[in-house]
């Protein structure tokens, strides 16, 4: 009877359902939308005459020798910085 009871407490209280099983991650989908999202960004001309794709600011650097240097950031590829062309 105590279990009865206790089962029947445990049904009654709100929150006590059963959840439905989690999806497992293979079963989730990528929408489309999320999948073709632009990408922010702009083409730079880089100091060897290259083109090159970039998300972040324009940056000046200070040069050993003392002057400045304008720098993309954040570029597509294996460099983080690319001396731009003026």
């Amino acid at each position: 009877m105590k279990a009865l009871a206790a089962m029947w407490l445990m049904l009654s209280l709100p929150g006590s359902q059963f959840a439905p099983p989690l999806r497992s991650p293979s079963n989730l989908s990528l929408s489309s939308s999320a999948s073709q999202a632009p990408k922010h960004g702009q083409w730079y001309l880089a100091e060897t005459g290259h083109a090159v794709f970039c998300y972040g600011p324009v940056m000046l650097v200070k040069q050993p020798q003392g002057g400045l240097q304008r720098v993309a950031t954040f570029c597509k590829g294996e460099k983080v910085m690319v001396p731009l062309k003026d």
